[in-house]
């Protein structure tokens, strides 16, 4: 009697709804480097003014050169002045690398403990109202 054939098993099939959680975990990972970096927010960064310079006065025979506008750095300054950007950005990282760490360290506990601790009324939100709407979207 010849052997049986094996049938492959399916894998299951993946939800496709976009978890509004998630997304918001995203944002707030996305909002603390964009802050500390470029002190901007993500949506400042791709549409703030570009005012990135370098001026020097000269008060007697003193000339003091200094950048104007590496407060807030957008993509529009990285295009216009590179060089400048970068000098910017590299100092922000060096003095704010600490606060990235720590505020990164907390947003994750904070997301990965209120998820356990939100566990039963999560799930009945997206059981009883979006499954129903099916609008793609889970909480």
């Amino acid at each position: 009697m010849a052997p049986r054939r094996r049938t492959k098993r399916k894998a299951p099939r993946r939800s496709r709804a976009v978890s509004a959680l998630s997304v918001l975990e995203s944002y707030m990972y996305a909002s603390i480097l964009t802050s500390n970096i470029t002190g901007n927010s993500p949506i400042q960064l791709v549409t703030g003014a570009t005012d990135l310079a370098r001026e020097s006065q000269t008060f007697g025979t003193t000339t003091y050169n200094y950048t104007v506008g590496a407060g807030a750095i957008s993509l529009g300054d990285m295009i216009s002045q590179p060089q400048l950007a970068l000098q910017a950005i590299q100092s922000n990282v060096m003095s704010n690398y600490q606060q990235i760490f720590i505020q990164t360290l907390a947003t994750r506990l904070a997301f990965k403990f209120s998820k356990k601790l939100l566990r039963a009324p999560i799930s009945s939100i997206n059981r009883n109202l979006f499954k129903p709407l099916g609008v793609g979207i889970k909480l």
